[in-house]
């Protein structure tokens, strides 16, 4: 029987090959994912790990500038004291901020978020052991910095060169001293690195004298554990000590765990391919066990069991799994490379490593891909020991007819309508419903699945009529061609509703979101502009709010300066804005009082905080500020909650000698005559060609906030188009098997006077039918999982409002009308090319 199953597998190669092709590309993706992150991984913790072989204590203090007076950092005295405990080679203090550097162009170079300055902190010969000059040295004076290769490279800048680098404040020209290789996260992850002379990165980071961290090195031989101990007692409250090796360790679990959540997602996307295969495989096999009915019927007649027929077709599954298996896994490594290629083009600098292969990857590419395999070929091989020997008296096993479907029918209906009733539940129930949805998502797709074959009559029945009228016989044999097997069509169709089903909601909830978000935004921002660093979470300096009010046009300018007040005691963020500008630059409902009142050193409170504390105009209530200096403020006003605004509004001159550095994350500027080129110059001018400061228009804003949905949902069509392209394979299975099954048919057809053209376009429609009802099926299922998950995160999100799409409903069902014409171009030609005489001498 095993011999007969390896000749079956070889009898039907193009057949099997299709097969092949979706478990090989889920298999891939599954050891592709588990590859890449297990090299990914290893690549970090070794760079990690390097890091701290010179490195026997780390400390690390919270100090910033915005906390300079209460928490600086380690002092210079305490790091001379560090230095000279038993066993310590060096103590190297350094300090660390924004930096951003200018290119030729005037723009910045890097990501923002990953450009950093820092300080060069050479040992007594001369070298900073963190920094391998590769051109000219190390800034040693007020005036000099040092770049990395990278960021030298992209501005083209060579040591002598002047280089413009802005931080939080104006923008300043120094001279390039030297040019370097690090292996620091920063210029790894795509910014940059810029090294000042100590006293200059402190001045501009902390504070003169102190230091944000310290590398201490021990001299060969020395316990680190006993360095550790006795620098503790020397620290200051707010700093901590570790060893290098602990460091090490931490570093490699946060990176395993970082690595988790894209381990996570990018296996939930090869599940899902695996699951659309299954409807492939398990097609291919009925069809294989339906053209082989005489065949197993004399199998049984001459004394094979059921038990026997129901193995070889096992067998054949299994050889089958494990050869797209194989081939998979050897895909997936190129996946990895290919993944990390990838990275690289983004702008990640990736560590150097060999490709990981460890045992986990393979075990799992065989075990997935075997698995889903047998399974999927389980009820056809059972299908396959039911059959009787009589039937080797037929030339084709008896097709499943409406009757034989009752029973699937009506465990189909109840599984839907319970899962129908969950999603329903789950929607009622507000934010609490999410786990709900969930599984009454999973049990309507699985109802959905059962149904599809019983669905599939009247739904296509619908369109029948215009088919005929449009493609004349072509287009009514097509309808008719498409139910004549439920179960098969249903299968086929299955593949495309569920990666339709998936597309359609992930478009639904993104579109919807994104309109609540750009209404939230043009609803709310009245400014022109809106202005922030380049390096997101980094604050303004005040200079650059006082450079702002000096550009020629400006009408209106307010920071959204965030600050803090404790009030009544209960701790509570504000936000500090210029009063009577505000109002001309985020639109700002009043409710009860008057905003001016801002003016005179009276708070603003939206609705939802003073309802809850029962505040209203003329209300006293005592604060105690950042500095812990204490007030009695009155509130002046209430306005309606807006998400652009902390629940306390208050003048900036309020916190004027209460913070040391005020926190301004994003300043709002309004023009006498909109938003221009030319005033978005003058802009840039006041600001001094700041490359680290960002100047967005309403257009810009609105990307800002609305752009990560859109980019989201780029890379969801991405990963979800590997279970589409297992879907168009299924399609072309089933054209290939009805036209095995109608060649008798077809050739009667073609006698009478049905030309190749008319042939191939019956094919075709037929393809498109089935593609299209599957289409039709997704696009209802996912937009009603869109509906009820929107109902459990409405609560959260100003202005939600369902938006269905129909541009890109329309684009998914030209789409999938796409795929039917092209999967049936092999199918068509071949039943074009049937021999009239043969095809009709077939049984």
């Amino acid at each position: 029987m095993f011999k007969t199953a390896l000749r079956n597998v070889l009898a039907h190669k193009a057949r099997l090959l299709m097969t092949v092709l979706a478990v090989m590309l889920g298999v891939a993706f599954v050891s592709g994912t588990l590859v890449f992150t297990d090299t990914l991984g290893n690549a970090f913790r070794k760079q990690s790990s390097k890091s701290y072989d010179n490195v026997a204590v780390a400390i690390t203090s919270y100090g910033s500038p915005d906390e300079a007076d209460r928490n600086p950092g380690v002092s210079k005295q305490t790091l001379q004291k560090i230095g000279q405990l038993d066993g310590v080679a060096s103590a190297t203090g350094r300090v660390e901020g924004f930096a951003g550097v200018a290119g030729t162009d005037g723009k910045l170079i890097g990501q923002g978020w990953a450009n950093k300055g820092g300080n060069f902190a050479p040992g007594k010969d001369g070298k900073d052991p963190a920094y391998t000059f590769a051109e000219g040295s190390g800034p040693v004076q007020d005036g000099q910095i040092a770049l990395d290769k990278d960021t030298a490279t992209k501005g083209e800048y060579h040591v002598g060169d002047t280089v413009r680098v802005a931080t939080n404040g104006p923008v300043k020209k120094y001279k390039l001293s030297g040019i370097f290789t690090t292996e620091d996260g920063a210029v790894n992850a795509g910014g940059s690195l810029v090294l000042f002379d100590t006293p200059i990165a402190q001045q501009l980071y902390l504070k003169p004298g102190f230091f944000r961290s310290v590398s201490v090195a021990a001299t060969p031989g020395t316990d680190t554990q006993k360095i550790l101990t006795e620098v503790k007692p020397l620290l200051p409250k707010d700093a901590h000590a570790k060893t290098g090796q602990e460091l090490a360790a931490q570093d490699a679990k946060d990176i395993e765990q970082g690595l988790s959540g894209l381990n996570q997602t990018l296996l939930a996307f090869a599940a899902i391919a695996l699951f659309v295969g299954i409807f492939l495989i398990s097609n291919t096999f009925t069809m294989l066990v339906a053209q082989r009915t005489r065949e197993l019927a004399l199998m049984r007649a001459v004394g094979a069991s059921r038990g026997q027929v129901r193995r070889s077709v096992l067998a054949e599954a299994l050889v089958v799994g494990t050869i797209a298996s194989a081939i998979g896994f050897a895909l997936g490594l190129g996946l990895a490379t290919g993944l990390r290629s990838a990275m690289g083009a983004f702008g990640a600098k990736l560590p150097d490593g060999p490709l990981i292969i460890s045992a986990t990857p393979v075990i799992s590419a065989l075990a997935v891909g075997v698995f889903v395999t047998l399974i999927a070929a389980l009820l056809p091989a059972w299908r396959a020991a039911k059959i009787p020997p009589v039937a080797a008296m037929n030339s084709v096993h008896g097709v499943a007819t409406t009757k034989s479907l009752v029973v699937r029918n009506s465990i189909g209906g109840v599984i839907t309508l319970g899962g129908a009733a969950a999603i329903m539940a789950g929607a009622a129930a507000g934010s609490t419903g999410k786990t709900m949805i969930g599984l009454g998502a999973f049990l309507a797709l699985v109802g959905i699945i059962i149904l599809i074959p019983l669905l599939s009559r009247p739904v296509i029945a619908l369109v029948r009529p215009a088919l005929g009228k449009v493609f004349g016989v072509s287009g009514k044999l097509a309808s008719q061609n498409a139910v004549r097997n439920p179960r098969r069509t249903g299968a086929t169709a299955s593949a495309l509703a569920i990666g339709l089903t998936l597309v359609t909601g992930l478009s639904v909830l993104g579109v919807t979101l994104g309109t609540a978000i750009d209404k939230m935004t043009t609803d709310n921002i009245k400014a022109d502009y809106m202005v922030q660093m380049a390096a997101r979470g980094s604050a303004l300096d005040q200079e650059a709010v006082t450079a702002l009010r000096t550009a020629p046009g400006v009408s209106a300018v307010s920071p959204q300066q965030s600050s803090y007040l404790k009030i009544d005691g209960d701790g509570q963020s504000v936000s500090a804005v210029t009063p009577g500008d505000i109002e001309k630059v985020v639109k700002i409902e009043p409710l009860t009082g008057s905003l001016a009142t801002l003016g005179q050193g009276q708070l603003a409170v939206d609705d939802k905080t003073a309802a809850r504390h029962n505040w209203k105009p003329g209300s006293k209530v005592a604060v105690e500020f950042d500095d812990k200096k204490k007030a009695e403020l009155t509130i002046g006003a209430t306005y309606k909650e807006n998400k652009f605004l902390s629940p306390v509004m208050a003048s900036t001159t309020l916190f004027s000698g209460h913070e040391t550095k005020p926190y301004i994350p994003q300043v709002f500027v309004k023009m006498t005559d909109g938003a221009t080129s030319a005033n978005e110059k003058a802009l840039v001018g006041a600001l001094g060609d700041n490359p680290a400061i960002s100047i967005m228009n309403q257009q810009d804003i609105r990307n800002e906030f609305g752009g990560m949905i859109n980019t989201l949902l780029n890379i969801m069509y991405g990963l979800l188009a590997m279970a589409l392209i297992i879907a168009v394979l299924g399609v072309v299975n089933t054209l290939a098997m009805s036209v095995f099954e109608r060649q008798q048919e077809i050739g009667m057809l073609r006698a009478i006077g049905l030309d190749r053209r008319k042939v191939k376009r019956m094919i075709r429609l037929e393809a498109v039918v089935i593609s299209m009802f599957g289409a039709v099926i997704g696009i209802g299922l996912g937009s009603f999982l869109a509906w009820a998950i929107g109902q459990t995160i409405k609560g959260s999100i100003p202005n939600y409002a369902l938006v269905i799409p129909w541009d890109r409903i329309g684009v998914f069902l030209l789409l999938a009308g796409l795929v039917g014409v092209l999967a049936a171009m092999w199918p068509a030609r071949s039943a074009a090319k049937l021999n009239m005489l043969t095809a009709i001498k077939t049984e």
